[in-house]
Parts: C-alpha cells; sequence; structure tokens
C-alpha cells in the first residue's frame, strides 16, 4: 500500500510540473519571443533552460525548510496540517488578490533565470507540491527512531526535496518546452491572442484543492 501511495506522490509531482509547465504564466512564450526575436531556434532552445532552472530554484527554496521540519518526526500530522493550511490560505489570496505584484515588472526580460524564479514564488508554485513533499517523507520507511538520528533523516529528506524539485521543474521543461516549439514552429504567435486563457483563478482554486485534499489526508 505504501509503495502505491509513493508511485501516486510522484505521479502528482510530475503532473503539477506539467501543468505548471502549460501555463502561460510560467514563461514559455518568453521561449517563443527569444526564437523570433533573434529567428533561430536554438534561440528557443537556450531560453529554456533558465526558465526551468529558476523554476527548480524557487521549488527548492519552499521545499528545504519542511525538509527540516521533519526531524520533528512526533509533529508529522501537525506540520502537514500546517502546510495545507498555509496552501489554502495562499490560494485563496491569490482569488482576491488578483493583481501582479509590481516588482515582477522591474525584472529585464533578458533575466530569464531570476523572472521565472520571481514568479514561480510570487505565485505560490512552490506550495503546490508541499503536501506530496511531506507524504513521500512520511510513507517513506525509516530506521532512525530515536533523537540521535534526526540529522540523517534531515539529510535524506532534503534531498528528497530536490528530487522532488528536479522531477517537477523537468516535467515543466518538456510541456513548455513542446508548447514553445509547436507555437514558434507551425502555429504561430497569433494563437497566443486568440487562444490566450486566463489561468489565475483555475491557478488559485489549484491550489486551495491541493490544500483541502492535503488537509483532509493529515487528518
Amino acid at each position: 500500500m505504501t509503495e502505491g501511495l509513493n508511485i501516486g506522490l510522484w505521479l502528482a509531482v510530475l503532473a503539477s510540473g506539467v501543468y505548471h509547465g502549460i501555463n502561460p504564466g510560467m514563461g514559455w512564450p518568453l521561449a517563443v519571443a527569444a526564437g523570433l526575436m533573434e529567428r533561430r531556434q536554438s534561440a528557443l532552445l537556450s531560453a529554456l533552460g533558465p526558465l526551468a532552472g529558476g523554476h527548480f530554484l524557487a521549488m527548492t527554496v519552499i521545499l528545504l525548510p519542511f525538509g527540516m521540519l521533519t526531524a520533528l518526526q512526533y509533529w508529522s500530522h501537525e506540520i502537514r496540517l500546517a502546510a495545507a493550511v498555509i496552501v489554502i490560505c495562499a490560494g485563496l489570496l491569490l482569488l482576491v488578490y488578483r493583481r501582479h505584484p509590481r516588482f515582477l515588472a522591474r525584472i529585464p526580460p533578458s533575466e530569464l533565470g531570476l523572472w521565472s524564479f520571481a514568479v514561480a514564488t510570487a505565485h505560490g508554485a512552490g506550495l503546490m507540491l508541499v503536501p506530496m513533499y511531506l507524504g513521500l517523507c512520511t510513507s517513506q520507511p525509516s530506521p532512525f527512531s530515536d533523537h540521535s538520528s534526526a540529522m540523517p533523516v534531515i539529510a535524506n529528506n532534503l534531498c528528497l526535496a530536490v528530487l522532488v524539485a528536479a522531477a517537477h521543474a523537468t516535467a515543466l521543461l518538456a510541456t513548455g518546452g513542446l508548447a514553445a516549439w509547436l507555437t514558434y514552429r507551425y502555429f504561430g504567435v497569433r494563437i497566443l491572442s486568440k487562444a490566450w486563457i486566463n489561468v489565475d483563478a483555475l491557478w488559485a482554486g489549484s491550489l486551495v484543492a491541493v490544500g483541502v485534499v492535503a488537509a483532509a489526508g493529515s487528518l
């Protein structure tokens, strides 16, 4: 049963990466713009690296503190519940305040890595991974049970945080890269004006949904 839970959580990590990758707000149109401006496909591919790297860093920064908290094994349910409440509050906040933070407009388009990190952080993208990550931490059998073993547990879960962030960013890179390449190669930028969907409300709602599911699981 634990193995099935782990597989489900890893699939959820990858699915969230696909979801973030499809979302134009995570930056793949900037890769299309880079390819069109320089009139070469390699410019598009080069832009995808910083976008994925910034997103990976944003995920890691959010997950690592929770990896430290996993040393408090006796409080695992409380930590998971608190994380779920944080995710729900972040989603509700984004539903109420739809405006994008002004500092995002001050980041030059050439700084794709910094822009990707800032956007993912401001939109709470990393918070979506927290319930899945904590589920993976608690579902893994650990041979350590006393206080002296806290450091090995922390080290193991910090490595897991990096692995979760990497898997998520890889899924984002594959999906966002495919969307950017198809737009550059076949559809053209006109599709962005005709088929652009405002996913802000959907994004916020998905955070609330993930938080509710996580809260139910922690109880």
